[in-house]
């Protein structure tokens, strides 16, 4: 129990015996609720935002959320083989490949359990280049799990306002990397922290 709960419970039964029950249950309430612990995320959390996408993008929309939700679900099962079937055959994030991913991922099954992640999709944008249909969605999100160590929860990886890049591969969307690909003068392992979604 930490020292501010402790404090709060002995604060409480002095307040118990001068009749200050309601006050007593708030205070602890409020104590227990910021311990400094992440607010839980809500599970496979995808979606868009009001007023993204026009009407006609609406079948494309859901099989986006779809893609991500499948991504969620091995994640939840720990399946490394079905989490890597989300990343494209030409996933390239700053220098970052498939096989550099596939070792973050195993990295975060070896520290963290309970992992789940939230997407908030702002912006969609379409396009047909090279034969392939592609879409670049702006997402808000973050991954949480809970240190298996230390049994604390924890924000694993977070981003606001990144661009998401998915190329129509096989039929299904598949994670290509982020908009403006690599950067030549960068080496991979300097690039930001931002490969699992």
């Amino acid at each position: 129990m930490g020292i501010a709960l402790a404090s709060a419970l002995r604060y409480a039964t002095s307040m118990t015996r001068r009749g200050a029950p309601k006050i007593i249950l708030i205070l602890a309430g409020s104590l227990i609720l910021t311990q400094g612990r992440p607010l839980a995320p809500v599970h496979a959390a995808v979606e868009f935002a009001p007023g993204v996408g026009a009407d006609a993008d609406q079948p494309v929309m859901r099989e986006l959320m779809a893609a991500f939700n499948e991504a969620e679900t091995a994640v939840k099962k720990v399946d490394l083989d079905a989490l890597m079937n989300f990343y494209a055959r030409a996933y390239n994030y700053h220098g970052l490949k498939m096989s550099d991913v596939r070792r973050v991922w195993e990295e975060v099954f070896v520290h963290y359990r309970d992992i789940s992640s939230s997407h908030v999709f702002t912006e969609l944008k379409l396009v047909q280049t090279d034969g392939a249909r592609k879409a670049y969605v702006t997402c808000t999100g973050g991954l949480h799990g809970t240190e298996k160590q230390t049994g604390k929860p924890i924000t694993i990886d977070s981003w606001a306002r990144e661009v998401h890049y998915l190329v129509k591969e096989e039929g299904a969307w598949r994670f290509l990397g982020n908009a403006g690909g690599t950067s030549p003068s960068r080496a991979p392992a300097s690039a930001p922290h931002h490969p699992l979604f």
